[in-house]
Parts: C-alpha cells; structure tokens; sequence
C-alpha cells in the first residue's frame, strides 16, 4: 500500500490523465444509462403500470406488433376468468390516435380501451375516474404537461369524436413515447373503425378487443388457457417487446453500453501495460530485494483499484449532476440508482480485469535485471 500510494503521489500527472480518460467514460455510463431508463419509461411506462400479469393476444400473432395487428374475440375475456388460478379477466383495447383539444393543443394519444370498473381501470389522482358517460378519457400526466387540462374536450382528427378528459393518471403513463388516455371500451370499439358520432359502427366491431388482460397466480398454465380461449399469451414484461420500437431502441443503447464497457478494460489494461514496461527496472529491484511475486501483483493491482474507483467515483458525480440537469428537458432521460449502480460496479470490474491482463507480465520481470546480469 505504502508503494502504491507514493507512486499514486509521484506520477500524479500520469495517472490524472488516465483518471481523467475513465472519469469521461463514466460519465457516458452514467448518461447512456439514463437516457436508456428514460426510453423504457416513454416506451412502455403505461403498460408497466397496468395491474396484470400477463396479456392474451390473438393467437400466432407478430410478436413486435402485437398491440397494433392483434383481434381478439371478446368472449375470450369470459373464457380466461374461468381459469384455475386466473383472479381477474378483463378486455383491452389499443389504439394510437391524432387530437386536438378544446384549447388548441395537438396531441397524440394512445387510447387504451377498457371497462368501466373493471380491474384494469385506473383510479384518477385528479378528477374522476371513468364513469358511465361513453365520451369521457382519464389521460396521462404527461398529457397535462403538453397542454391538455382538466375539463378540456379532445377532438379526434378524421372522425371528429369529442372526449372529455375527467381524470389525470398520477405520473407518466405513455406507450411507444405517446401518453396513454383511457376510454370506455365500447367508445374504443367504436373509433378503431374509424366510427364517428353519427356513423353506422359494423355489428363485429362490439365483438373485439386487442387482448385480454389477465392478472392470475405465479402457477397457473397460461398455455391451457391459451388452448381455450384460442389466444397467445405474453407475461406483461414479454409484452414490451409489442411496443414500437421499444426492441430496437433498447438492443441499440445495450450495445453501446458494453462498446463502452469493452474499450474502458482495452484503455486501463494498455496504459498498465505501458506502466509495466516503464518500471520493469524498479520492480526487478523489488524482486532482487526479495519481494514475492504475489507482493508485486498485489502492489499493482490496488494501483488499479484506487485509480478506477476514485476515476469512477468522480466521473459518476459529474454524469448525474448533468443527468439532473437533463431530466428537466422534453428529452427522455430517467435518473436510475439501481441502473448507475451496475452500470459503475461493470466500469471497475471490467477495467479491473484489463489491468490484471497488463500487469501479469510482471511474472516475467527476472530480479537479474536489477543487478545487471542481463549484460
């Protein structure tokens, strides 16, 4: 410890660049990973907080566009509350529509269709849940953020129906980056046909939904009930792959995630090596000292440690201070402990292993060196 602190002290230029070259990837971390929770919250944030466990879909249906292609009879939702083990059963409808409301705010909205009073509607934290009026929306808070108020009527484009928003949910609920409203089922029955007000709705279009919304026991064997009611079910978490764009937005920050990860343990371990090389001479003078092998290794390796964690550590303080300033933008950037936390813990870990990869050429350094037999 005594050496690895004095050459910390003495070679404090050195090692401030490379803290420095580690800082800034910390920093990315921190940002890439912000900007990768706040996509999932915008991408899928209305789903996650549906009280369900799993979803039923049509059967065979495209798994990255389940929510837009999926049909599913409505009786269906009959044949899945009378399952083992099956709590709660109730249809759910999806659909993304154009609006504007009442004060001129154009918005898009992904109108989730469901039952009044059943379990899948939601409680209002302002304004009144859905009731008995067919032309009512209880929206997303995030839609209050964009213009909408309380009390507004939201006019559909094309079709000219007229909602009017009761409720605001408690924080964002959105679906493929577009806030969620919830409607009464049949009124979205009626405009995913394109049905307005005074338009003649076709017979089928009360007999289907988009899915079935199940919340049931952690054993119970969804396949049967698929087999029944002649649906594909998805656990909700399965589901957000259905979300657009949500698989390829998170395989993409995924992958720059572990670029990074991969070119902080290719910098640390090529500046160890270069280390190494330099003091070949001094740790041949340990070695004919007597020090061991391991005591060399050691005496490297906390070298490492205390530059990546400090490097971290300041960079990590820097990313979130900047990632607090972000989060007060339109951008979709979500601050996550959790996520920071993994996301440091791999920086030194992985660094960590790039210089043990550098520093295990100092099993190689012969004490003769330090005495001259290598003349």
């Amino acid at each position: 410890m005594f050496l690895t602190v004095r050459e910390l002290v003495f070679a404090r230029s050195r090692f401030a660049l490379m803290g420095a070259v580690v800082g800034l990837i910390a920093v990315l971390m921190v940002l890439l990973s912000g900007l990768s929770v706040g996509l999932v919250n915008d991408g899928v944030s209305g789903l996650q907080k549906l009280p369900v466990t799993s979803l039923a879909f049509e059967r065979d249906v495209a798994t990255d566009s389940a929510f837009s292609r999926s049909v599913v009879d409505l009786d269906a939702a009959d044949k899945w509350a009378d399952r083992d083990g099956v709590t709660d059963a109730a249809p759910f409808g999806n659909a993304l529509v154009n609006a504007k409301s009442s004060n001129g705010t154009e918005i898009d909205l992904a109108l989730f269709g469901v039952e009044p009073g059943s379990f899948i509607a939601p409680d209002a934290a302002e304004g009144t849940r859905l009731g008995t009026d067919p032309y009512q929306i209880v929206v997303s808070a995030t839609a209050i953020d964009a213009g909408v108020r309380l009390g507004d009527t939201v006019t559909l484009d094309r079709i000219g129906t007229r909602l009017t928003v009761v409720g605001v949910l408690d924080g964002q609920h959105t679906f493929g980056h577009v806030d969620v409203a919830y409607v009464p089922l049949r009124t979205w029955q009626e405009i995913r046909v394109g049905a307005g007000p005074d338009a003649q709705v076709p017979a089928h279009a009360y007999g289907e939904i988009t899915a079935v919304a199940v919340r049931a026991d952690s054993d119970t064997d969804l396949a049967a009930g698929d087999e029944a009611a002649g649906t594909t079910s998805w656990t909700l978490e399965e589901s957000f792959a259905a979300s657009p764009g949500y698989t390829a937005e998170t395989a993409t920050l995924g992958m720059i995630q572990w670029f990074l990860y991969a070119i902080s343990a290719l910098v640390v371990g090529a500046f160890f090596t270069v280390l190494v090389i330099q003091r070949k001479p001094e740790i041949a003078v340990l070695r004919a000292m007597g020090a061991s092998t391991r005591y060399v290794l050691r005496d490297s390796l906390l070298q490492s440690l205390v530059l990546l964690v400090v490097s971290t550590g300041v960079g990590v303080g820097v990313g979130v201070a900047a990632g607090a300033a972000l989060s007060a933008t339109p951008m979709p950037f979500a601050l996550d402990a959790g996520a920071i936390a993994v996301a440091s813990f791999l920086l030194v870990l992985l660094g960590m292993i790039g210089a043990t990869v550098a520093v295990l050429r100092i099993t190689k350094v012969d004490p003769l060196t330090a005495l001259g037999g290598n003349r």
